[in-house]
């Protein structure tokens, strides 16, 4: 237990994170929240609670959600293709497709998603952003740089993750110009710390060292300035971002 903290206090803590953890996980939150929750006891856990939780639409939302801690992966599945078995719906599809990616059956989410991607909702951008995610999971980098086409030239593109998945791919596959053009599209002072994280890094394996020392400087300085939400958001970034400079 930790000094001048009442045992049951220390107890109460112990159980917001392992209830935090377990939705993060159920949700598929971002991990910079498990971070968050385990290293900064309390206020890690208050911080997720009133983010993720709280603002649900009314009371039996947040209590159908957090009832959902409870149950496992394999059984929200089932119940899953359950309801798709019962009704074929786009939107059916696309709930058990995120519940396979969340299990790791991403090929099985692929096939969903690319078989969703018909009729009115042809050119669904969230689909295809989540497929985009499925492509770079499964190394498929050309079926995702093809499939980029589509979304390429939209509003919520090029700030989206499905943008980094992009450049990476496009550097993973030998285009490394083209790489470098969208990583530099997402660079800028403040903008999304793992874009330029992994911009650092593609500029330190193309020998590049001192630019990515810079980058990398860039972003822990960025990091005090930043406001409660926009830290926590970028927590996991910043940190290995320090880990980077000390290696």
């Amino acid at each position: 237990m930790f000094p001048g903290i009442p045992g049951y206090l220390y107890y109460v803590s112990i159980a917001l994170q392992i209830i935090c953890v377990l939705h993060c996980i159920r949700k598929g939150t971002q991990q910079k929240w498990i971070w968050l929750i385990v290293f900064v006891p309390y206020i890690g856990s208050i911080a997720y609670i009133f983010s993720e939780i709280l603002p649900r639409r009314n009371m039996g939302d947040w209590q159908d959600g957090l009832g959902s801690l409870f149950v496992s992966p394999a059984a929200r599945i089932r119940r899953l293709e359950q309801h798709l078995q019962f009704a074929n719906t786009f939107n059916n599809r696309v709930l058990l497709a995120n519940a396979y990616m969340m299990a790791g059956r991403t090929e099985e989410a692929i096939e969903l998603y690319s078989t969703s991607l018909t009729g009115a909702f042809t050119e669904n951008e969230y689909v295809i952003h989540r497929l985009i995610a499925a492509y770079f999971k499964t190394g498929q980098y050309a079926e995702l740089i093809e499939l980029t086409r589509k979304v390429y030239a939209t509003p919520g593109f090029a700030r989206s993750e499905a943008h980094l998945f992009y450049a990476r791919a496009l550097d993973l596959t030998g285009d490394a110009a083209s790489a470098e053009r969208e990583f530099k599209k997402m660079k800028g002072r403040f903008a999304d710390f793992q874009a330029r994280y992994q911009y650092a890094l593609f500029l330190r394996r193309a020998g590049r060292d001192s630019e990515a020392q810079s980058m990398l400087e860039d972003i822990v300085k960025e990091g005090p300035h930043l406001s409660s939400r926009e830290r926590r958001a970028s927590y996991l970034w910043i940190q290995k971002s320090k880990e980077e400079l000390k290696g």
